[in-house]
């Protein structure tokens, strides 16, 4: 038999070896990674991971993302303070158990849920801008009466120097005392 029918032969195996591969990784990639829901509703659920400071991932894989709040980037690069705010939303989740509160917009751009999140009667939004670990973001659209909890939260961190808001970005995190535990869980 002439080369070049056998070579033919070799390609043709070669490249039907690889698409097959290519098949199976991606059955396998689809079979292990944690199904998505289309929808969640207010409740508890059980945290999987924490991204950063402001972003987590439920144990079923929704992605949710703290409304009004924005801390610094973990990233390739992280910014000063980003390592704190996520350390301080790990030890707020600590138990793994959080109650999401949804508003207008439920989902950002990116695919992930928009939601405030408690912990008891604590909400992990508004500690963070306590603890001068997180900027509040009143430019979006969302319940107005947490825009102004959230810059008086805001306020109080400047006005103690806590976190971002620390004399060159160095100093007293703060402390969660009594007189500022935050904003107790709403029941409508």
């Amino acid at each position: 038999m002439p080369r070049r029918f056998r070579r033919r032969r070799y390609v043709g195996w070669s490249v039907f070896l690889i698409v097959l591969l290519l098949v199976i990784v991606r059955l396998w990639i689809d079979w292990h990674q944690p199904a998505v829901p289309d929808v969640i509703g207010e409740g508890v659920y059980q945290v999987g991971y924490v991204y950063d400071g402001d972003t987590l991932r439920l144990a079923g894989g929704a992605k949710v993302r703290l409304i009004g709040i924005d801390t610094p980037e973990q990233g390739d690069a992280p910014e000063r303070w980003a390592a704190e705010a996520t350390s301080f939303t790990r030890e707020f989740l600590r138990g793994g158990r959080v109650w999401l509160r949804f508003d207008r917009e439920r989902i950002d751009r990116y695919g992930r849920y928009l939601a405030y999140a408690y912990v008891d009667d604590q909400m992990l939004n508004e500690a963070l801008l306590r603890e001068g670990l997180a900027r509040a973001r009143t430019d979006f659209n969302y319940n107005e009466r947490y825009k102004r909890i959230f810059r008086q939260a805001e306020s109080v961190a400047q006005q103690a120097g806590r976190g971002i808001w620390s004399e060159g970005g160095v100093g007293d995190k703060g402390t969660r005392g009594q007189e500022d535990r935050g904003t107790k869980v709403p029941r409508d």
